[in-house]
C-alpha cells in the first residue's frame, strides 16, 4: 500500500436506510486496542513475563474533527448523540478496505473563534464486534 491521501479516509454513520458520510471533517483517525492478560507467575522462564493469547477485551475508537457542511450528516451526528444511541458506523480507509460496526458517540465538542468558523470534534466508542473487509 503507497501513500494514501488523507481526505479519503472516510467516516459514515448509518442512518438506518443507507450509509452517510460525515461531511466537514478535516481530520479522522481509528485506533485498534486490545487489553493483555498477564499470566507472569513464580515459574515463568527468567520472570519474563507471560501472556495469555485472545483472553483480553478489544476495542475501537474513532475520532474526528471538522467543520460543518452538509445539514443530513450534521443532524444525523447531533441527533445520535443527543439520543445515545448506538449507530453501525463504517471507515473506508484507502486501498486497505472497510471496517464496520456498531459505535456510541462518547463525546461531541463545539469550538469557535471571533474570527473563524465553529468547529466539531466527535469521538465515538465501539459497542460490539467489528468486520472488516479488504478492499
Amino acid at each position: 500500500m503507497g501513500a494514501q491521501k488523507g481526505k479519503d479516509l472516510l467516516l459514515k454513520m448509518s442512518d438506518g436506510a443507507s450509509f452517510v458520510t460525515v461531511a466537514g471533517l478535516r481530520s479522522r483517525r481509528i485506533a485498534f486496542n486490545a487489553e493483555i492478560v498477564d499470566i507472569t507467575n513464580a515459574e515463568s522462564t527468567d520472570r519474563w513475563r507471560e501472556l495469555l493469547a485472545g483472553a483480553g477485551v478489544k476495542r475501537a475508537s474513532l475520532s474526528g474533527r471538522g467543520l460543518f457542511k452538509d445539514a443530513a450528516s450534521d443532524a444525523l451526528v447531533r441527533q445520535a448523540f443527543f439520543d445515545g444511541i448506538i449507530n453501525d458506523c463504517q471507515v473506508v480507509v484507502p486501498d486497505f478496505g472497510t471496517i464496520e460496526g456498531p459505535f456510541q458517540i462518547a463525546s461531541l465538542e463545539f469550538a469557535g473563534e471571533h474570527n473563524g468558523e465553529v468547529t466539531f470534534d466527535l469521538a465515538l466508542e465501539s459497542a460490539g464486534a467489528l468486520t472488516f473487509t479488504a478492499m
